[in-house]
């Protein structure tokens, strides 16, 4: 039914990790294989291709359903209908910032001070344009095929490129001066495509999937049983994502308890429900939550 596309590249083994966690793996015959795959009777085919590529891909219908970034939709100006963010990466689950970053030394401290003929490199021709445009800066842009940080100050004065932690821009000696753009993961839809009752409902059923992993990423499920004079503070160190989960134990012995907590929590949060008078816990992994 569908015809998805994914993102090759720097993207492609957190998105193949996702997929599989959502039950949705994608299978090729080799890593370099750009067609796959998804044993799933609402995906027709699968190809993976640069990300680049994606948003343009989508809004000419040669694909349903996509994977790529905000920062790509934006730079290509391409028609498509985001069905919402997904919030991963190879590095973390912060977004991906489109920065303008000029030598640390510099005396420039906003894209204001550039002079007209600013030279910048960039892999973002038309995000830079448009960016450089609206504040009256008339920059020599030069097309960056990759290293774009490298290339500071010998051959151009500034960069624009993109950054998650900022260390490999502070690495090659630069400085942040403005943002152009935040950048999430989206999965985005044809507009065709997405205006098709049937089709429109298996991409939410998709969308439904991989958001439930990335919810529950970083969570547990802690079980544990409590007398019935401890119940209450019990509750009361259990930080729960929602109200727990109580009930009553066979023959009024006590109370069964179950909750969601944070992973990095459960170090403190186990000796703390054991002082507070609960026994037998358990906690067990979580592969999905679906609000």
């Amino acid at each position: 039914m569908l015809r998805l596309v994914l993102p090759k590249g720097s993207l492609e083994k957190a998105t193949l990790e996702l997929f599989d966690s959502a039950d949705l793996t994608v299978r090729r015959s080799s890593s370099v294989n750009y067609r796959a795959s998804i044993d799933d009777p609402r995906v027709e085919s699968v190809r993976i291709l640069r990300p680049q590529e994606i948003p343009h891909s989508v809004a000419d219908g040669l694909f349903d359903l996509g994977i790529t970034g905000r920062d790509w939709v934006e730079e290509t100006s391409s028609d498509v209908v985001s069905l919402g963010e997904l919030k991963y990466s190879k590095v973390t689950s912060n977004p991906i910032r489109v920065v303008v970053a000029v030598p640390e030394d510099s005396p420039v401290t906003s894209v204001a001070d550039l002079p007209d003929g600013v030279r910048v490199s960039t892999e973002y021709m038309e995000l830079t344009r448009r960016f450089f445009a609206e504040r009256g800066v008339d920059a020599d842009l030069r097309l960056s095929y990759g290293a774009t940080e490298a290339k500071v100050p010998d051959i151009v004065d500034c960069v624009v490129d993109i950054t998650e932690t900022g260390n490999a821009l502070r690495a090659a000696g630069l400085r942040i001066i403005d943002e152009v753009l935040v950048s999430y993961t989206e999965l985005v839809a044809n507009p065709e495509a997405y205006a098709d009752p049937e089709k429109r409902h298996a991409m939410e059923q998709v969308m439904t999937l991989l958001q439930g992993v990335l919810e529950a990423r970083g969570k547990v499920l802690v079980k544990l049983n409590v007398p019935l004079d401890a119940l209450d503070a019990v509750i009361g160190v259990l930080p729960a994502m929602k109200t727990p989960t109580v009930n009553e134990l066979y023959g009024g012995a006590g109370y069964a308890v179950e909750a969601v907590v944070a992973k990095n929590q459960i170090n403190i949060l186990i000796p703390d429900l054991r002082d507070a008078g609960a026994s037998d816990i358990i906690e067990l992994p979580l592969s999905k939550i679906v609000h």
